[in-house]
């Protein structure tokens, strides 16, 4: 993943809302959840939900397919793992030298 892809995923991801809906589909795996559900549960009207999923979708985070009658979410692996390996590079979790360095005192500057 580029830059310039991560900062759509970053955008698509700096809404309450649209983080919420990731933490729901997380757990539903390649099943996803209807549309109806994840309003239901976030307490939102359609409109402001099917807002959200568009951001989500185009930023490729999730995806959609027709059930029947029914609109199913799920998270997009093809979208959501070039985020997380992006994010990992910059932060690789293995390498704890990396993370020590957010806990030391920021250095005097000298000027």
């Amino acid at each position: 993943m580029d830059d310039t892809s991560a900062s759509r995923a970053f955008a698509a991801l700096s809404h309450p809302i649209r983080l919420e809906i990731l933490r729901l589909l997380a757990p539903a795996g390649r099943d996803g959840l209807t549309a109806g559900t994840v309003a239901t549960r976030l307490g939102v009207v359609s409109s402001t939900l099917s807002h959200h999923l568009g951001q989500l979708e185009r930023a490729g985070l999730v995806h959609a397919r027709r059930q029947g009658r029914f609109m199913v979410y799920a998270i997009a692996p093809d979208g959501a793992r070039p985020l997380i390996d992006y994010l990992a590079q910059t932060w690789d979790g293995q390498r704890p030298d990396r993370l020590a360095v957010l806990d030391r005192p920021p250095a005097v500057a000298r000027g």
